[in-house]
């Protein structure tokens, strides 16, 4: 038989170890960009439309929404929650100290959401977009992996990125 206590133990594991996994997407992410200049943070070095910075941006902004969504089920995951396009790259005045704090917020309140939720099965329906099954429902577990999964997934484009920049490697 399993008693609360072990179900509120497995719960908390299982919440620190999509926690622990998406700590160390961040860590890559964040190690691609050390000792660059706001310059280099802002330049295209391959045919795609990304910057080390945007790429940034784009992943805070997009975890920003999704615990938005986790919160109160906002439409912000189906908007994009802005200027699309300016979310993958510095703009005027922008600093990559300012696009890492904005990270470093967009996690801190992130960790602090989900450790926060008794359960991370509770679902919310999506909002109807093209890219949703009509009808389709996420859970805050479901919504963790996805943003972990986003997260890997930029930082193995910034990875190509900065070594096209420089020949700096976020590992090896």
């Amino acid at each position: 038989m399993t008693t609360t206590h072990e179900t509120a133990t497995t719960a908390t594991a299982e919440t620190e170890t999509l926690l622990e996994a998406l700590a160390t997407q961040r860590f890559f992410l964040r190690h691609t960009v050390r000792d660059l200049t706001d310059e280099q943070a802002g330049r295209r070095t391959t045919a795609s439309e990304l910057c080390l910075g945007g790429l940034i941006k784009h992943v805070a902004t997009v975890e920003s929404a999704w615990m938005d969504f986790v919160v109160d089920g906002t439409d912000t995951v189906a908007t994009g929650g802005g200027n699309w396009e300016e979310q993958f790259r510095m703009l005027a005045g922008e600093t990559l100290a300012d696009v890492l704090a904005g990270y470093e917020e967009a996690a801190r309140r992130t960790e602090e959401i989900v450790r926060g939720l008794s359960d991370l099965g509770v679902s919310r329906p999506l909002p109807e977009a093209p890219w949703f099954k009509p009808g389709e429902r996420w859970s805050a577990r479901r919504v963790l992996i996805h943003i972990l999964a986003e997260t890997a997934q930029h930082a193995g484009h910034a990875d190509i990125i900065r070594e096209s920049l420089d020949g700096a490697k976020t590992m090896g």
